[in-house]
């Protein structure tokens, strides 16, 4: 190849197929069979083929970016974003699926009304091919702003009523149930809960799913205080518990790192988890597993959600307008030394 790069041509050579058919796996047309797919694939990582892509827009009418939307509507966004680990797994889940198809994220914030109307018109001028969203608010409006737009969105959380978005989401309410069973079934008959804060989008699900248990069994008074999703609002949230509460035997906190935090807190009191008081969180996070003891928690597979939000643009992107689809993932208890 000398001193030039390599081409479209010498990419068909590598792989034995023919310029047309590298034309087409390069530009993401889908009526290519995957083992070609794959073959090609392989010839351009061996031989460094990188793509022209002002040329591959003209032909696509697409950029080969996606934006990866954090929207909020409360105060605090940095904070909130750059301390909690569910963020971070997002990302990871999501990379892997764009980075097959030659698809670069593009991290965009929405934390104002002015940012959401700039990034709107952003994506309406062709900046991005669509938009992943992640809500860290139950009344963001970022969603219907793209709805309007027509602009190929994927929600990570499910949609307000009526909006005819493609989303994915986990049961909340029945993870939240799977730790209230284990905790009642371990004996637990005096139970509290951190609850997420009110304009969380799961905050209501995770909440009600856990008191609707004690209270299906004869428990008529669930406390609960709600937290803000951190380590120290855990930590204040059990002392005001424990202060109001003191017979509380068993804690369900909304995250992990709340479900950390009360450990903490507990613990420099000489109060025994689990001996005393049973501790369970929900993600099953790396602060789950740091904790000590170690946590019980409700798994919620978010790298693979992420993944599955990520699949579901490009193949709307891809078809040029599909329907927008969904998926809806199950949660699973796992019980590890602080229950």
């Amino acid at each position: 190849m000398g001193n030039r790069g390599p081409t479209l041509e010498d990419v068909a050579r590598e792989a034995g197929v023919s310029r047309a058919t590298v034309s087409r796996v390069v530009n993401g047309v889908r009526n290519v069979a995957p083992d070609i797919q794959r073959s090609v694939r392989d010839a351009i990582a061996r031989i460094g083929y990188t793509p022209n892509q002002a040329a591959r827009s003209l032909v696509t009418r697409r950029t080969g970016t996606v934006a990866l939307v954090l929207s909020a509507t409360g105060s605090g966004f940095t904070a909130r974003v750059f301390s909690d680990p569910f963020f971070g797994r997002v990302v990871d889940g999501v990379l892997p699926v764009l980075r097959e198809r030659a698809i670069q994220p593009v991290l965009l914030v929405a934390e104002s009304e002015q940012a959401r109307t700039q990034l709107v018109e952003y994506l309406g001028r062709g900046g991005a091919d669509g938009a992943l969203v992640v809500p860290l608010d139950e009344d963001d409006p970022l969603t219907a702003m793209l709805v309007a737009a027509g602009l190929p969105t994927v929600l990570f959380g499910r949609p307000h009523d009526g909006e005819r978005i493609g989303f994915v989401d986990f049961d909340n309410a029945a993870g939240a149930r799977l730790a209230a069973e284990h905790l009642w079934a371990t004996g637990r008959r005096r139970p509290a809960t951190i609850a997420a804060p009110a304009t969380a989008p799961t905050a209501d699900e995770r909440l009600d799913g856990f008191r609707n248990v004690f209270v299906a069994h004869g428990v008529t008074s669930v406390p609960f205080v709600r937290g803000r999703f951190t380590v120290d609002s855990g930590r204040r949230a059990m002392a005001r518990l424990l202060e109001e509460h003191p017979e509380t035997d068993a804690v369900f906190a909304a995250n992990d790192l709340m479900a950390r935090g009360a450990c903490q807190y507990l613990r420099e009191h000489g109060v025994d988890v689990p001996g005393t008081v049973a501790v369970a969180g929900f993600d099953d996070s790396v602060a789950a597993r740091r904790a000590r003891p170690r946590l019980t928690t409700v798994r919620q597979p978010v790298e693979v959600m992420a993944a599955a939000m990520a699949g579901l643009l490009v193949e709307r992107i891809e078809s040029g307008g599909a329907e927008p689809a969904s998926k809806v993932f199950e949660p699973v208890l796992v019980v590890r030394e602080s229950t």
